[in-house]
């Protein structure tokens, strides 16, 4: 059995992350399961530069490979915003509600509402560095919708469905989500290493 150290401390993403690759026979752990509070300041203009800030972070202080995401959501008509900001968008302690409050009144008398969430995930080891992402595409919403997920769920609605992803049940978001494209690239990587004896 193979453990990396998940570098976050949102119990929301622990979850998503460990549904997803819970066929791999691999034990995520977390900084708090480690007794540990992770802080890292996330001083890169990239998503991949800050994922990757977090996942050496952790691997120092735990000495585990270590896996860690960067995710923003990127909005057509505010050039991009919030982008590498999303989790902050409002301030720096803002909550979900006021970063999402603050998009919807942004995006008032616009019609063109395009979006995606991006989601780059950083692997390291002592040996080695990956990186990969995944993309979601859709738009948002007029007004927030559904009680599952977090962040910006309630107001993305992904291409092709009628749902938020706050409105989609855990299983099929975890299905389609930005994040879950990323880990789908990583899972790979690690099938690969693991039969290489790499991980």
């Amino acid at each position: 059995m193979k453990t990396v150290l998940l570098a976050t401390n949102n119990p929301h993403k622990v979850d998503e992350v460990r549904a997803i690759v819970s066929d791999l026979g691999i034990t995520v752990l977390t900084p708090a399961e480690l007794g540990v509070k992770l802080e890292v300041e996330e001083t890169e203009s990239t998503l991949a530069g800050n994922a990757l800030l977090k996942a050496e972070a952790a691997m120092r202080m735990s000495g585990l490979p270590a896996l860690a995401d960067d995710t923003g959501l990127f909005v057509a008509a505010l050039d991009g915003a919030p982008g590498i900001l999303s989790a902050r968008y409002a301030g720096p302690e803002a909550s979900a509600e006021a970063n999402m409050r603050k998009l919807l009144s942004a995006l008032e008398g616009h019609s063109r509402r395009q979006a995606y969430f991006a989601t780059v995930m950083a692997y390291v080891t002592p040996e080695t560095i990956w990186l990969g992402k995944g993309i979601l595409r859709g738009e948002i919403v007029p007004a927030p919708r559904g009680v599952h997920g977090f962040g910006y769920d309630p107001v993305f609605q992904p291409e092709g469905y009628a749902q938020t992803l706050a409105e989609l049940v855990p299983e099929v978001k975890n299905r389609i989500s930005h994040r879950r494209r990323a880990l789908d690239k990583w899972a790979a990587y690690v099938r690969h290493s693991l039969g290489d004896g790499k991980v």
